[in-house]
C-alpha cells in the first residue's frame, strides 16, 4: 500500500510581502554596469552577460529576502516570527508624522518590530500573554489597517471555532 502524505491547506486571510521600494530596487540594479566594468577589459559580450547576471541575482535576492506578513491559521506571522492571535490584543494603525513618531522616539525598547525603510504605515499590536515581556509588535505594512482587520478576523473566527468545538459522540 502506498503511502501519500496529506497537506493540510492552510487558511490564510492576509498576506503581504514586504519587498524593498523602487529606488532600492535601482540602486541595487546600479551593481550590474560596475560588475561589467570590471571584465571589460577581458571581454565586452563577457562583461556585459556578467552585469546582467549580477543585477538579475541582486534584484531577485532582495526580493526574495522579503519578510512576509500572513494572517491566518489563527497565527500573525510576519518574517519568521509567529504568534496567536489570542494573544493579540489592542491595534492601532499610524501613517505620515505619527508613524515617524511610533517607529522613532515612541518604540517601546521591549517591543518586537519589524520595520522596513520606504514603507511608512505602522501597526501597534499589543501582546495580551502575561509570560510574554514583548509589550507590542510593531510591523511595517504599505496597508497597515487591512493587516489589524484581518487580525481581528482570525480572532473572531478563531473565537467561533473554540465556541463550536469538535462534536461529541452521543
Amino acid at each position: 500500500m502506498a503511502m501519500r502524505s496529506i497537506r493540510r491547506r492552510s487558511r490564510v486571510t492576509y498576506r503581504e510581502r514586504l519587498s524593498p521600494s523602487l529606488w532600492l530596487m535601482i540602486s541595487a540594479a546600479v551593481a550590474a554596469p560596475m560588475a561589467a566594468l570590471v571584465f571589460a577589459p577581458i571581454d565586452t559580450t563577457l562583461a556585459l552577460v556578467i552585469g546582467a547576471v549580477v543585477g538579475i541575482a541582486i534584484v531577485a535576492l532582495l526580493v526574495a529576502g522579503s519578510p512576509i506578513i500572513e494572517v491566518g491559521d489563527g497565527q500573525l506571522r510576519v518574517g519568521r516570527a509567529h504568534i496567536e492571535v489570542r494573544w493579540l490584543g489592542e491595534a492601532q494603525t499610524y501613517a505620515g508624522d505619527e508613524a515617524r513618531m511610533a517607529r522613532g522616539p515612541g518604540l517601546h525598547p521591549r517591543s518586537w518590530h519589524m520595520l522596513r525603510g520606504g514603507i511608512d504605515g505602522i501597526a501597534v499590536i499589543q501582546i495580551t500573554d502575561p509570560d510574554d515581556p514583548t509589550p507590542s509588535w510593531v510591523i511595517s505594512s504599505r496597508t497597515p489597517d487591512r493587516v489589524v482587520a484581518a487580525v481581528r478576523r482570525e480572532q473572531s473566527y478563531a473565537a467561533h471555532s473554540v465556541q463550536i468545538g469538535p462534536s461529541e459522540p452521543s
